[in-house]
């Protein structure tokens, strides 16, 4: 493969996407989210103390709103944006609005100085910071392929969550560093700041990034006649937006299942545990990132849809042996069990971008895309480790996951097999 849109000039094509101005968004947005998930231990008592029952009711009730309503909202919100004012505004308006909340959560007085205020503040901050979540990522798929170059356009999108991953990379560094320089009372005091702050850099570098993005050709507001995307999608695409949505669940609990709960799962349910467990997540997460930009690029080869079947079919088929051997406890054997996780879920996320682009009309691209995707990730996704952690307490099984995961397989094969059914064509 050779890639020949590395170059960071003030000239940008007007008809081609850059990938690292379209992605950018996606490196600051889920930096903030390892950040935030990293510190959880030192930022939960600073702000959500348990002598204080009004703050321990405001942290439940917030943090259900910024991860399960906030984030469908950013994607209707920026959605209509994208769709009614461009989706170059919609991309330079989602990374302010994450890189803002994130500065100002490293500036935030603790509950100790001003009492439930902090909690309050924080989670106003977060409801921000839900509402770009939303609104980020299907900005960055559309805008990149819409405006890729002939041939290019699986491989171009892969590039927006290739940003995602990176962000999850850097933020993980960029704790461990800090935590490694100072000793745990500063570390406590005011280095949790320092990696919030840290994200003015992106953002700064994101936001000139973006000022040179040009227009996606497909984006014409002249010829709309549609006021509100939402309603028109929800009149006259229901069914492939039901259709795109279920294609997503295994792309959403797969995800959420091997880089979020899958540490948690070798260290707590499998006995003996198993050691290093982070080190293995990061090491898994490096082989996803190459693994996202070769799907992105057989998926141009040889058609988005077949790709993710391919990868559907195969993890519902090797899921269930590979949690067997994972059981086992063993580091070596862990590790290659990931490694192998993180190719077939690669496989799965790789082409997505292209086959969601190319489900809808571009009129709508935006708001249909939100829709369907943000439902799905907040649903199926975000409660993924919960789903799998309750499956092992029901049925003290610790391989009923896979048999979770087995089902969604066969559920997302089939909506794609009815997609390609639909009137918009999947494969080019």
């Amino acid at each position: 493969m050779t890639f020949h849109f590395w170059s960071c000039s003030s000239t940008m094509s007007k008809t081609h996407a850059h990938p690292i101005a379209g992605s950018v968004g996606n490196v600051l947005e889920w930096y903030d989210f390892a950040v935030f998930g990293f510190l959880a231990p030192v930022i939960g008592p600073l702000f959500f103390p348990e002598s204080d029952p009004v703050a321990g009711l405001i942290k439940t009730y917030g943090v259900f709103a910024a991860g399960y309503l906030m984030r469908p909202l950013g994607g209707i919100l920026f959605g209509y944006i994208g769709d009614r004012l461009g989706r170059r505004r919609s991309l330079q308006l989602s990374i302010a609005l994450m890189a803002v909340p994130t500065v100002l959560v490293g500036c935030l007085p603790t509950h100790a100085s001003v009492g439930a205020l902090a909690t309050l503040l924080l989670i106003g901050l977060r409801l921000l910071q839900g509402l770009s979540v939303g609104g980020e990522l299907i900005g960055s798929i559309t805008y990149l392929v819409e405006t890729a170059r002939p041939g290019r356009r699986g491989l171009t999108g892969s590039f927006s969550l290739v940003g995602a991953i990176f962000g999850i990379l850097l933020g993980s560094l960029t704790v461990s560093l800090i935590e490694s320089v100072l000793d745990e009372a500063a570390f406590v005091s005011w280095g949790w700041r320092i990696p919030f702050l840290l994200g003015m850099v992106i953002f700064l570098l994101g936001g000139w990034l973006r000022r040179s993005l040009d227009e996606s050709p497909e984006f014409h507001p002249a010829g709309r006649a549609e006021r509100s995307p939402l309603l028109a999608v929800l009149r006259d695409h229901p069914r492939t937006v039901l259709h795109t949505a279920a294609m997503l669940l295994l792309y959403a609990a797969s995800f959420y299942t091997l880089f979020v709960w899958m540490p948690t799962y070798l260290t707590d349910f499998v006995k003996p545990p198993v050691e290093h467990a982070m080190d293995i997540n990061t090491i898994t997460m490096v082989i996803l990132l190459g693994v996202l930009v070769g799907a992105g690029w057989l998926a141009d080869r040889v058609g988005p849809r077949r790709v993710l079947i391919g990868g559907c079919v195969l993890l519902g088929l090797l899921v269930y042996p590979m949690f067997r051997v994972l059981d086992h406890g063993v580091w070596q054997e862990a590790l290659l069990m990931q490694a192998v996780f993180a190719v077939l879920v690669g496989l799965i996320q790789g082409p997505v971008p292209l086959i969601l682009v190319e489900a809808f009309p571009a009129s709508l691209r935006n708001t249909a895309i939100g829709l369907s995707y943000n439902i799905t990730l907040a649903l199926f996704g975000g409660t993924a480790p919960m789903v799998c952690t309750w499956l092992i307490a029901r049925t003290n099984d610790l391989a009923a996951p896979a048999i979770y995961l087995a089902v969604l397989s066969v559920i997302s094969v089939f909506a794609l097999l009815t997609l390609g059914r639909a009137p918009v064509r999947i494969d080019r």
